[in-house]
Protein backbone atom coordinates (compact mmCIF):
# COMPACT_ATOMS: atom_id res chain seq x y z
CA UNK A 1 0.00 0.00 0.00
CA UNK A 2 1.21 3.75 -0.73
CA UNK A 3 0.33 6.36 1.24
CA UNK A 4 1.21 9.72 -0.45
CA UNK A 5 1.04 12.69 2.12
CA UNK A 6 0.46 15.27 -0.05
CA UNK A 7 -1.80 18.38 -0.37
CA UNK A 8 -4.55 18.17 -3.08
CA UNK A 9 -3.95 20.01 -6.13
CA UNK A 10 -5.95 23.40 -6.20
CA UNK A 11 -7.19 25.76 -9.19
CA UNK A 12 -5.89 29.67 -8.29
CA UNK A 13 -7.86 32.43 -9.24
CA UNK A 14 -5.99 35.18 -8.96
CA UNK A 15 -7.21 39.02 -9.25
CA UNK A 16 -4.85 41.47 -10.81
CA UNK A 17 -7.68 43.96 -11.67
CA UNK A 18 -5.81 46.99 -12.17
CA UNK A 19 -8.21 49.87 -12.03
CA UNK A 20 -12.14 50.31 -11.22
CA UNK A 21 -14.89 50.58 -13.62
CA UNK A 22 -17.75 52.74 -13.30
CA UNK A 23 -20.76 50.86 -11.97
CA UNK A 24 -24.50 51.56 -11.89
CA UNK A 25 -26.44 51.96 -9.05
CA UNK A 26 -28.75 49.78 -9.96
CA UNK A 27 -25.91 47.04 -9.71
CA UNK A 28 -24.81 47.96 -6.44
CA UNK A 29 -27.83 48.55 -4.62
CA UNK A 30 -31.39 48.19 -4.24
CA UNK A 31 -34.21 50.31 -3.21
CA UNK A 32 -35.41 49.77 0.58
CA UNK A 33 -38.77 47.73 0.85
CA UNK A 34 -38.54 47.05 -3.36
CA UNK A 35 -38.39 43.07 -2.32
CA UNK A 36 -39.58 39.42 -3.47
CA UNK A 37 -41.94 37.48 -0.71
CA UNK A 38 -41.47 33.77 -0.51
CA UNK A 39 -44.73 31.89 -0.58
CA UNK A 40 -45.06 27.92 0.17
CA UNK A 41 -48.66 25.89 0.23
CA UNK A 42 -49.88 22.64 0.20
CA UNK A 43 -51.22 20.53 -2.21
CA UNK A 44 -51.49 17.06 -3.55
CA UNK A 45 -50.33 15.40 -6.88
CA UNK A 46 -52.93 13.16 -8.85
CA UNK A 47 -52.41 10.82 -11.89
CA UNK A 48 -48.90 9.38 -11.13
CA UNK A 49 -48.48 5.90 -12.70
CA UNK A 50 -48.25 3.88 -9.93
CA UNK A 51 -45.57 5.53 -8.00
CA UNK A 52 -46.96 7.62 -5.83
CA UNK A 53 -47.18 7.45 -1.58
CA UNK A 54 -47.36 4.05 0.31
CA UNK A 55 -50.55 5.13 1.94
CA UNK A 56 -49.84 3.17 5.00
CA UNK A 57 -46.92 4.96 5.57
CA UNK A 58 -48.50 8.29 4.81
CA UNK A 59 -51.68 8.44 6.31
CA UNK A 60 -51.70 12.75 5.40
CA UNK A 61 -52.49 11.72 2.20
CA UNK A 62 -55.07 9.51 2.40
CA UNK A 63 -56.85 12.64 4.91
CA UNK A 64 -56.16 15.15 2.27
CA UNK A 65 -57.83 12.77 -0.14
CA UNK A 66 -60.56 12.40 1.97
CA UNK A 67 -60.95 15.74 2.67
CA UNK A 68 -61.25 16.74 -0.77
CA UNK A 69 -63.43 14.20 -2.08
CA UNK A 70 -66.19 15.22 0.83
CA UNK A 71 -66.16 19.04 -0.29
CA UNK A 72 -67.57 17.23 -3.68
CA UNK A 73 -70.05 15.65 -1.66
CA UNK A 74 -68.26 12.00 -1.43
CA UNK A 75 -68.13 10.68 1.79
CA UNK A 76 -65.40 7.89 2.69
CA UNK A 77 -66.61 5.62 5.62
CA UNK A 78 -63.83 6.24 8.47
CA UNK A 79 -63.10 2.50 8.49
CA UNK A 80 -61.80 2.60 4.99
CA UNK A 81 -58.17 3.38 4.03
CA UNK A 82 -58.13 3.92 -0.06
CA UNK A 83 -55.22 2.30 -1.75
CA UNK A 84 -54.00 5.57 -3.29
CA UNK A 85 -50.46 4.41 -5.53
CA UNK A 86 -51.07 7.89 -8.06
CA UNK A 87 -51.87 10.07 -5.43
CA UNK A 88 -49.03 11.92 -3.70
CA UNK A 89 -49.04 14.86 -0.61
CA UNK A 90 -46.56 17.88 -2.17
CA UNK A 91 -44.79 21.08 -0.07
CA UNK A 92 -45.03 23.90 -3.25
CA UNK A 93 -42.96 26.95 -3.03
CA UNK A 94 -42.45 30.42 -4.76
CA UNK A 95 -41.35 33.50 -5.04
CA UNK A 96 -44.15 36.63 -5.77
CA UNK A 97 -41.82 39.83 -6.94
CA UNK A 98 -42.07 43.08 -6.18
CA UNK A 99 -45.18 44.87 -7.55
CA UNK A 100 -46.53 41.68 -8.85
CA UNK A 101 -50.47 42.36 -9.80
CA UNK A 102 -53.40 40.21 -9.50
CA UNK A 103 -53.51 37.91 -12.59
CA UNK A 104 -50.19 37.66 -13.70
CA UNK A 105 -48.41 34.01 -13.55
CA UNK A 106 -45.55 33.17 -11.32
CA UNK A 107 -43.52 29.78 -11.61
CA UNK A 108 -44.01 27.20 -8.32
CA UNK A 109 -41.62 24.27 -7.33
CA UNK A 110 -43.10 21.28 -6.35
CA UNK A 111 -41.48 19.10 -3.78
CA UNK A 112 -42.88 15.33 -2.50
CA UNK A 113 -43.88 15.29 1.36
CA UNK A 114 -44.41 11.44 1.74
CA UNK A 115 -42.47 8.27 0.25
CA UNK A 116 -43.38 8.99 -3.67
CA UNK A 117 -40.87 7.72 -6.24
CA UNK A 118 -41.55 10.01 -8.57
CA UNK A 119 -43.72 12.85 -9.41
CA UNK A 120 -43.21 12.28 -13.61
CA UNK A 121 -46.63 12.48 -15.26
CA UNK A 122 -48.34 13.93 -12.32
CA UNK A 123 -51.09 17.14 -12.22
CA UNK A 124 -51.00 19.24 -9.04
CA UNK A 125 -54.59 20.13 -7.87
CA UNK A 126 -56.00 23.76 -6.98
CA UNK A 127 -53.91 24.88 -3.69
CA UNK A 128 -53.47 28.09 -2.12
CA UNK A 129 -49.90 29.99 -1.41
CA UNK A 130 -49.20 31.70 1.64
CA UNK A 131 -47.26 34.32 3.10
CA UNK A 132 -45.71 34.74 6.27
CA UNK A 133 -48.64 36.44 7.53
CA UNK A 134 -50.60 33.42 6.63
CA UNK A 135 -52.56 35.73 4.11
CA UNK A 136 -53.11 34.07 0.27
CA UNK A 137 -51.13 35.43 -2.70
CA UNK A 138 -51.35 32.74 -5.00
CA UNK A 139 -53.50 30.10 -6.15
CA UNK A 140 -51.39 26.98 -7.76
CA UNK A 141 -52.25 24.55 -10.32
CA UNK A 142 -51.39 22.30 -13.50
CA UNK A 143 -49.37 20.18 -15.36
CA UNK A 144 -45.50 19.03 -13.70
CA UNK A 145 -42.54 19.25 -15.79
CA UNK A 146 -39.93 16.69 -13.86
CA UNK A 147 -36.74 16.30 -14.98
CA UNK A 148 -35.78 13.24 -12.98
CA UNK A 149 -36.30 9.94 -13.76
CA UNK A 150 -36.27 7.02 -11.70
CA UNK A 151 -37.01 3.14 -12.37
CA UNK A 152 -36.91 -0.31 -10.56
CA UNK A 153 -36.56 -4.02 -10.55
CA UNK A 154 -39.01 -6.96 -8.93
CA UNK A 155 -35.67 -7.69 -7.29
CA UNK A 156 -35.04 -4.50 -5.11
CA UNK A 157 -32.62 -2.79 -7.87
CA UNK A 158 -33.37 0.54 -9.36
CA UNK A 159 -31.44 3.42 -11.62
CA UNK A 160 -31.94 7.00 -10.53
CA UNK A 161 -31.76 10.10 -12.80
CA UNK A 162 -31.20 13.87 -10.95
CA UNK A 163 -34.34 13.80 -8.45
CA UNK A 164 -37.24 12.50 -9.81
CA UNK A 165 -39.37 13.65 -6.23
CA UNK A 166 -39.37 17.58 -7.56
CA UNK A 167 -40.82 18.99 -10.50
CA UNK A 168 -41.76 22.46 -11.73
CA UNK A 169 -44.73 24.03 -13.14
CA UNK A 170 -43.60 27.45 -15.50
CA UNK A 171 -46.96 29.48 -14.61
CA UNK A 172 -48.16 27.47 -12.33
CA UNK A 173 -49.47 29.88 -10.08
CA UNK A 174 -52.00 32.79 -10.71
CA UNK A 175 -51.38 35.78 -8.14
CA UNK A 176 -54.36 36.98 -6.31
CA UNK A 177 -53.32 39.69 -3.90
CA UNK A 178 -50.47 42.27 -4.02
CA UNK A 179 -47.83 41.81 -1.74
CA UNK A 180 -47.70 45.07 0.89
CA UNK A 181 -45.15 47.64 -0.17
CA UNK A 182 -44.20 51.09 1.08
CA UNK A 183 -43.05 52.40 -2.26
CA UNK A 184 -44.05 55.88 -2.31
CA UNK A 185 -45.67 56.69 1.17
CA UNK A 186 -42.96 58.56 2.38
CA UNK A 187 -40.66 61.66 1.16
CA UNK A 188 -38.07 59.86 1.02
CA UNK A 189 -36.25 56.55 -0.39
CA UNK A 190 -33.44 54.46 1.25
CA UNK A 191 -31.05 52.69 -0.93
CA UNK A 192 -29.07 49.61 0.50
CA UNK A 193 -25.98 48.29 -0.67
CA UNK A 194 -25.50 44.90 -2.19
CA UNK A 195 -22.50 44.22 0.20
CA UNK A 196 -21.74 47.29 3.00
CA UNK A 197 -18.48 49.46 2.34
CA UNK A 198 -18.19 52.67 3.88
CA UNK A 199 -16.28 54.38 0.37
CA UNK A 200 -19.07 52.89 -1.67
CA UNK A 201 -21.83 54.94 0.69
CA UNK A 202 -19.75 58.06 0.83
CA UNK A 203 -19.39 58.01 -2.97
CA UNK A 204 -22.94 57.42 -4.14
CA UNK A 205 -24.26 59.64 -1.94
CA UNK A 206 -21.67 62.50 -3.86
CA UNK A 207 -22.72 61.31 -7.57
CA UNK A 208 -26.33 61.99 -6.32
CA UNK A 209 -25.90 65.16 -4.49
CA UNK A 210 -23.58 66.14 -7.88
CA UNK A 211 -26.47 65.20 -10.73
CA UNK A 212 -29.22 66.00 -8.41
CA UNK A 213 -28.86 68.42 -6.14
CA UNK A 214 -26.78 68.95 -2.74
CA UNK A 215 -28.13 67.62 0.03
CA UNK A 216 -30.15 65.19 -2.12
CA UNK A 217 -28.67 61.95 -0.50
CA UNK A 218 -27.04 61.36 2.97
CA UNK A 219 -25.23 57.87 4.15
CA UNK A 220 -26.39 56.62 6.84
CA UNK A 221 -24.15 53.91 7.47
CA UNK A 222 -21.96 51.83 5.50
CA UNK A 223 -25.09 49.78 3.53
CA UNK A 224 -27.82 52.61 3.25
CA UNK A 225 -27.91 56.29 1.88
CA UNK A 226 -31.71 57.89 1.99
CA UNK A 227 -32.39 60.08 -0.75
CA UNK A 228 -35.33 62.74 -1.09
CA UNK A 229 -37.84 61.72 -3.32
CA UNK A 230 -40.85 62.78 -4.60
CA UNK A 231 -44.55 61.79 -3.56
CA UNK A 232 -46.43 61.03 -6.13
CA UNK A 233 -45.57 57.56 -7.59
CA UNK A 234 -45.18 58.14 -11.41
CA UNK A 235 -42.41 60.91 -10.60
CA UNK A 236 -41.05 58.59 -8.42
CA UNK A 237 -40.57 56.06 -10.77
CA UNK A 238 -38.88 58.64 -13.53
CA UNK A 239 -36.85 59.25 -10.43
CA UNK A 240 -35.58 55.99 -9.17
CA UNK A 241 -34.93 55.04 -13.21
CA UNK A 242 -32.72 58.37 -12.76
CA UNK A 243 -31.26 57.35 -10.01
CA UNK A 244 -30.24 53.66 -10.96
CA UNK A 245 -28.58 54.52 -14.25
CA UNK A 246 -25.91 56.96 -12.57
CA UNK A 247 -22.32 55.36 -12.28
CA UNK A 248 -19.84 55.60 -9.85
CA UNK A 249 -16.75 53.80 -9.08
CA UNK A 250 -17.30 51.16 -5.97
CA UNK A 251 -15.04 51.20 -3.34
CA UNK A 252 -12.42 48.54 -3.40
CA UNK A 253 -12.47 45.38 -1.26
CA UNK A 254 -10.70 45.04 1.50
CA UNK A 255 -7.53 42.58 1.75
CA UNK A 256 -8.98 39.17 1.71
CA UNK A 257 -7.68 35.52 1.11
CA UNK A 258 -10.91 33.20 -0.06
CA UNK A 259 -10.09 29.06 0.05
CA UNK A 260 -13.12 26.98 -0.22
CA UNK A 261 -11.73 23.71 1.49
CA UNK A 262 -14.47 21.30 -0.58
CA UNK A 263 -13.44 22.35 -4.08
CA UNK A 264 -9.97 23.22 -3.12
CA UNK A 265 -10.80 26.64 -4.83
CA UNK A 266 -8.51 29.81 -3.88
CA UNK A 267 -9.20 33.71 -4.49
CA UNK A 268 -6.82 36.23 -3.87
CA UNK A 269 -7.33 39.93 -3.62
CA UNK A 270 -4.73 42.12 -5.42
CA UNK A 271 -4.58 44.27 -1.88
CA UNK A 272 -2.60 40.92 -0.03
CA UNK A 273 0.51 41.68 0.95
CA UNK A 274 2.77 40.27 3.07
CA UNK A 275 5.78 41.22 5.84
CA UNK A 276 9.02 39.96 5.71
CA UNK A 277 9.14 36.47 6.30
CA UNK A 278 11.02 33.73 5.39
CA UNK A 279 9.19 30.02 3.74
CA UNK A 280 10.23 26.68 2.91
CA UNK A 281 7.70 23.85 2.06
CA UNK A 282 8.18 20.60 0.88
CA UNK A 283 5.87 17.55 0.70
CA UNK A 284 6.89 13.85 2.20
CA UNK A 285 6.04 10.56 0.97
CA UNK A 286 5.24 7.48 3.15
CA UNK A 287 5.45 4.03 0.98
CA UNK A 288 4.24 1.03 3.35
CA UNK A 289 4.77 -2.76 1.81
CA UNK A 290 2.99 -5.38 3.18
CA UNK A 291 4.32 -8.64 2.08
CA UNK A 292 4.12 -12.07 3.96
CA UNK A 293 6.57 -14.97 4.43
CA UNK A 294 6.15 -18.38 4.56
CA UNK A 295 7.66 -20.40 7.62
CA UNK A 296 8.25 -23.96 6.94
CA UNK A 297 9.39 -26.05 10.11
CA UNK A 298 11.96 -28.94 9.64
CA UNK A 299 11.52 -32.04 8.68
CA UNK A 300 10.35 -34.22 12.14
CA UNK A 301 9.66 -30.69 13.92
CA UNK A 302 6.61 -31.30 14.58
CA UNK A 303 5.23 -27.96 13.95
CA UNK A 304 3.32 -26.60 11.46
CA UNK A 305 3.36 -24.34 8.06
CA UNK A 306 2.55 -20.78 9.21
CA UNK A 307 2.18 -17.42 6.96
CA UNK A 308 4.55 -14.73 8.77
CA UNK A 309 3.56 -10.76 7.54
CA UNK A 310 6.29 -8.38 7.63
CA UNK A 311 5.95 -4.52 6.46
CA UNK A 312 8.41 -2.18 4.82
CA UNK A 313 8.38 1.46 5.76
CA UNK A 314 10.09 3.56 3.46
CA UNK A 315 9.29 7.45 4.07
CA UNK A 316 11.05 10.27 1.60
CA UNK A 317 11.15 13.77 1.68
CA UNK A 318 11.91 16.42 -0.88
CA UNK A 319 14.31 19.08 -0.23
CA UNK A 320 13.41 22.74 -1.37
CA UNK A 321 14.74 25.80 -1.11
CA UNK A 322 13.55 28.54 1.00
CA UNK A 323 12.30 31.47 -0.18
CA UNK A 324 12.64 35.24 1.15
CA UNK A 325 9.65 37.68 1.40
CA UNK A 326 10.50 41.18 1.41
CA UNK A 327 8.30 44.05 3.47
CA UNK A 328 5.40 45.07 1.70
CA UNK A 329 5.56 42.50 -1.29
CA UNK A 330 2.48 42.11 -3.46
CA UNK A 331 0.15 39.19 -4.27
CA UNK A 332 2.63 38.67 -7.91
CA UNK A 333 5.67 38.70 -6.28
CA UNK A 334 3.88 35.23 -4.13
CA UNK A 335 2.52 33.55 -6.55
CA UNK A 336 5.99 34.12 -8.40
CA UNK A 337 8.25 33.27 -5.46
CA UNK A 338 6.07 30.03 -5.05
CA UNK A 339 6.45 28.83 -8.33
CA UNK A 340 10.58 29.50 -8.34
CA UNK A 341 10.95 27.11 -5.90
CA UNK A 342 8.28 23.99 -7.69
CA UNK A 343 6.22 24.22 -5.02
CA UNK A 344 2.25 22.85 -6.49
CA UNK A 345 -0.28 25.21 -6.35
CA UNK A 346 -2.00 23.31 -3.74
CA UNK A 347 1.26 24.00 -1.11
CA UNK A 348 -0.55 28.05 -1.75
CA UNK A 349 -2.99 27.06 0.71
CA UNK A 350 -0.35 25.73 3.08
CA UNK A 351 2.24 28.78 3.22
CA UNK A 352 -0.85 31.30 3.65
CA UNK A 353 -2.23 29.86 6.33
CA UNK A 354 1.56 29.81 7.77
CA UNK A 355 2.08 33.27 7.46
CA UNK A 356 -1.17 33.88 8.91
CA UNK A 357 -0.05 31.94 12.12
CA UNK A 358 3.46 33.90 11.93
CA UNK A 359 1.15 37.22 11.67
CA UNK A 360 2.71 38.17 8.19
CA UNK A 361 -0.09 38.15 6.25
CA UNK A 362 -1.97 41.42 6.24
CA UNK A 363 -4.66 40.09 5.00
CA UNK A 364 -7.93 38.22 6.38
CA UNK A 365 -8.22 34.47 5.67
CA UNK A 366 -11.98 32.91 5.30
CA UNK A 367 -12.08 29.35 4.64
CA UNK A 368 -15.86 28.42 3.53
Amino acid sequence: MRLNIKISLMVVLLLFTQSVLAERIKDLASVAGVRSNQLIGYGIVVGLDGSGDQTSQTPFTVQSVKTMLAQFGVQIPANVNPQLKNVAAVSIHAELPAFAKPGQNIDITVSSLGNAKSLRGGSLLMAPLKGADNQTYAMAQGSLIVGGLGVGGGDGSKVSINIPSVGRIPGGATVERPAPTVFGSETSLVLNLFKHDFTTASRLANVINEKIGMGTATPMDGSSVMVQAPRDVGQRVAYVSLLENLTLEPGEASARIIINARTGTVVIGRHVRVTSAAVTHGSMTVTISEKANVSQPGPFAGGGTVVVPASDIKVSQENNKMFLFEPGISLGDIVQAINNVGAAPGDLVAILEALKEAGALRAELVII
